[in-house]
């Protein structure tokens, strides 16, 4: 493959982050699901080959119920990046998980429907465990680049992902509240099903933008909010990116890069 397309390590994000990356240029990657939501974005990060991929695309004209998540997937695995960090804006539904604060999910719980989210439609049955759905390699790595930049860090949480557009009522908030999830987002599932299927390593790294609205006395969600949070934390995501790139051990064997043994009858 031409090293102009290639990259070891994926970044999914907004399109603020593409200041992140040296020397880039853009090219369309061609898929068997379609076109993923923009062009890909490659060049280096502390001398590391990257792609970056807006999930929305540039002009955030994907809501999270229409992105084509297995484009976005198997073109980052055609152009033959094995670890994936996925920063997502995401709410609250814990007092004690605050706003500007970051958590770095170690389970989701999938509330959305009808998104296609596989890759093994037949005909080999394909089973892949996802009892563990984040990488054991890049999750420590991510707390750790967080914590040091100062930013208040959770290295553990589960994020409940819900179909979207629209955000939660307050009956299903509080529900979800009361069976201990600490996120809710709109955008990691399928993807890191789908990153797990094509043995990629994958981290989410959820930047708490709000309080959810099943929390008693927390006013209810504006998009706006949302963005204006994000936006307002975006150097300090961006910079724990670029640390995180730089301590990805690449040439190591990761139990996610192996997700396939055993899973075909």
């Amino acid at each position: 493959m031409n090293d102009d397309l290639r990259a070891d390590i994926g970044v999914f994000g907004g399109s603020g982050f593409y200041s992140l990356i040296e020397n880039a240029h853009e090219a369309w990657v061609e898929t068997p699901y379609g076109a993923p939501s923009d062009k890909v974005a490659l060049g280096e990060i502390a001398g590391r080959r990257v792609a970056f991929l807006p999930r929305h695309g540039k002009d955030h004209r994907f809501p999270p119920q229409a992105i084509n998540y297995r484009a976005n997937l198997y073109a980052m695995k055609k152009l033959g990046v094995k670890w994936i960090v996925a920063p997502t804006a995401s709410g609250s539904l814990l007092k004690s998980v605050p706003p500007g604060s970051m958590v770095v999910a170690d389970q989701l719980v999938d509330r959305t429907s009808g998104r296609k989210d596989t890759f093994y439609d037949g005909p080999i049955t394909t089973h892949v465990s996802f009892a563990d759905p984040y990488c054991p390699t890049l999750r420590p790595i991510a707390a750790e680049a967080l914590k040091s930049l100062g930013i208040e860090t959770f290295d553990r949480g589960t994020v409940v992902v819900i179909q979207g557009p629209r955000f939660s009522t307050r009956s299903e908030s509080k529900w979800f509240q009361s069976q201990g999830w600490e996120v809710i987002n709109m955008t990691q599932y399928p993807e890191a099903y789908l990153a797990r299927e094509l043995e990629m390593c994958y981290v989410n790294i959820s930047l708490i933008t709000d309080y959810d609205v099943g929390l008693e006395g927390m006013p209810a969600v504006s998009h706006h909010e949302v963005i204006e949070v994000f936006n307002r934390n975006n150097e300090r995501v961006k910079s724990a990116i670029g640390r995180i790139v730089e301590k990805i051990p690449l040439g190591s064997d990761c139990s996610c890069q192996r997700a396939l043994d055993g899973a075909r009858f």
